[in-house]
């Protein structure tokens, strides 16, 4: 993984929501450097704007002020149409609750993002080929044909991974998605994860769980929409998670988490 290159940089960014009396002001000048290859954990208390952190740098809200760029190419001044293409082709999305549509099986419900990327250059068939080999890697190949209400949250997050995988993103979002599951699945949504990281696709995620920050690189705290600390982690490993675990969860006490 090259860590030397930067994925994704925010500088200044700011979000105020002025529907309140007075304004709520969310995030406070964020500047943020994603290294390529890095998994980027996002913590801080309820409140503390990580999802709002989490959105703005993806595009999926705009921020008040201050610039976001992936790759280097700009993003705040892109049209709606424009940062949906953006969204569509360099970038996944993985959240809490997986959003399907019930008409669909799970295997096109994986598929319909990328063939949309498809109709936009992409090669269809290659497109398929690359959806059926993530189904069977993250071990929902025999669940294709199900119905969303036939699996488990687990597989339904690792589709949703697989979904999100399928137009071979530059970074993938996660906002906890671990929140709505069991310790079980959540180990094995965390796993898939950690694969994908080693694959070195850069990974920016929010959670509250600090078991599962412990598998990013660094994690990140905000208080109040300031970034007020981060905690160089390195390369997880099996053998020292529990110490990487009490490691962690000692440095979040300290800032009040």
């Amino acid at each position: 993984m090259d860590h030397t290159t930067l994925t994704l940089e925010s500088r200044e960014l700011s979000k105020t929501y002025y529907s309140t009396d007075p304004p709520t002001e969310v995030l406070r000048g964020i500047d943020l450097k994603v290294r390529a290859g890095e998994f980027l954990v996002i913590m801080g208390a309820s409140g503390s704007g990580k999802s709002t952190l989490l959105y703005s740098i993806s595009g999926m809200d705009r921020p008040t002020s201050g610039n976001v760029a992936l790759e280097g190419r700009e993003l705040t001044s892109l049209s709606d149409a424009e940062m949906s293409n953006v969204r569509l082709t360099r970038m996944g999305f993985v959240f809490q609750q997986p959003r399907f549509l019930s008409n669909l099986d799970l295997r096109d419900n994986i598929l319909l993002p990328a063939l949309k990327g498809a109709a936009k250059g992409t090669d269809r068939a290659a497109a398929v080929a690359r959806v059926d080999a993530l189904m069977e890697r993250f071990g929902i190949a025999h669940v294709k044909d199900h119905g969303i209400t036939q699996a488990s949250g687990g597989q339904l997050q690792r589709a949703s991974i697989c979904r999100a995988l399928a137009g071979e993103p530059s970074v993938l979002f996660a906002d906890e998605p671990t929140g709505a599951l069991n310790s079980s699945m959540s180990d094995e949504v965390m796993d898939a994860l950690t694969d994908v990281h080693r694959d070195g696709t850069t990974i920016v995620m929010v959670t509250h769980d600090p078991g599962v920050a412990a598998r990013g690189d660094r994690v990140i705290y905000l208080r109040d929409g300031a970034l007020v600390d981060a905690s160089e982690m390195g390369p997880w490993q099996q053998a020292t998670a529990q110490q990487r675990e009490d490691d962690l969860l000692g440095w979040l006490r300290n800032l009040g988490f």
